[in-house]
């Protein structure tokens, strides 16, 4: 986030500044799942809170656990005034500082604006945090068009917890990949485990675009599809959005499922036993192995060793990926 950290002078953490910025963002969010968005324990964003809250940055909304943020001038206000108190003798470097509230008062005004227009950004921080925060706060459908060629560990150890909150509370996931990103292992493993999740995934031999537009009404695009180095732009007016839905219809159109290019048969002669069927069974229907074993009356080592057996039978690199490929093959 552009210029982060720019409040430490006045007091506050590098995450209570984020979480500050945010709510202004983002008024009379829940605090339920919050700790998913900033990609922090529960129990640090938890004292963020609290802090905010005793400093009167934070006020609380009602009976339906929602906050919403001071404004900047009485926050700068509030924090300048305790801070100068804490350290008097310091009082020549601790002043009002005029262009934070200007700053602060940008981001607000940015959410004030989302009915429509065009934003810019360029600070490649603030762009993976809007990405972050439209993600969240989707309702009804997440559509993209991805040209990488394989997502790192820390790519898919991020986007995760996102996108399965967002599959679990019903939102639907269209996504468009390179065909090339499948020869990565990790990539097409975390393909598969969305699909297993109910995203819709299909593939196109060769794309450049990259689009993102949530909800049907705020698209992401890049400010130079030549250089996504040079930021991106925001898109809420109608028009603009409609024609960027229309590229991402006729990308969706032309691309194929990704079912239809990993699924394969069987390899010849494999099969289940009878236990391993009912450890598949167990492995669709239960999150903890202790729990499947104690319910087929074996031993949890044993129960793991039939677990290995399954993905190795499957040629799955997890469990997501095993359950899919057992209702392919119509095992389960």
């Amino acid at each position: 986030m552009k210029n982060e950290g720019s409040m430490g002078l006045l007091g506050l953490t590098a995450m209570e500044e984020r979480v500050y910025r945010h709510f202004l963002r983002n008024p009379g969010t829940s605090t339920d799942d919050l700790h998913l968005l900033f990609h922090a324990p529960r129990q640090d964003l938890r004292a963020a809170l609290d802090r905010l809250t005793g400093f009167g940055l934070l006020r609380a909304g009602g009976q339906d656990r929602t906050l919403t943020a001071a404004d900047p001038e009485i926050a700068v206000g509030l924090l300048t005034d305790r801070r100068l108190s804490e350290l008097h003798h310091e009082l020549q470097q601790v002043t009002r500082p005029r262009h934070l509230v200007e700053e602060l008062r940008a981001e607000q005004g940015a959410r004030s604006a989302a009915g429509g227009g065009v934003e810019r950004m360029t600070d490649l921080g603030q762009i993976r945090d809007r990405i972050d925060d439209l993600a969240f706060f989707a309702r009804e459908e997440i559509l993209s068009v991805e040209p990488y060629e394989a997502l790192t560990p820390e790519n898919i150890e991020h986007a995760r917890p996102l996108d399965s909150r967002c599959l679990r509370r019903g939102v639907r996931i269209r996504s468009v990949v390179r065909e090339k990103a499948l020869s990565d292992p990790a990539t097409a493993a975390y393909l598969r485990e969305l699909c297993a999740q109910g995203a819709r995934i299909r593939v196109a031999p060769d794309i450049a675009e990259r689009v993102l537009v949530y909800d049907r009404h705020t698209a992401l695009v890049p400010a130079d599809p030549t250089d996504t180095a040079r930021g991106a732009l925001v898109a809420r007016e109608p028009g603009l959005v409609a024609s960027i839905l229309a590229l991402f219809d006729k990308i969706w159109d032309q691309a194929t499922d990704l079912d239809r290019l990993l699924t394969g048969p069987a390899p010849d002669g494999a099969t289940l036993s009878p236990m391993e069927r009912e450890v598949l069974k167990s492995m669709c229907r239960v999150a903890k192995d202790e729990i499947g074993a104690r319910e087929l009356g074996i031993s949890l080592r044993t129960y793991r060793r039939h677990v290995a057996d399954v993905l190795r039978t499957l040629g799955a690199g997890n469990r997501a990926h095993a359950a899919l490929l057992a209702r392919e093959r119509g095992w389960i």
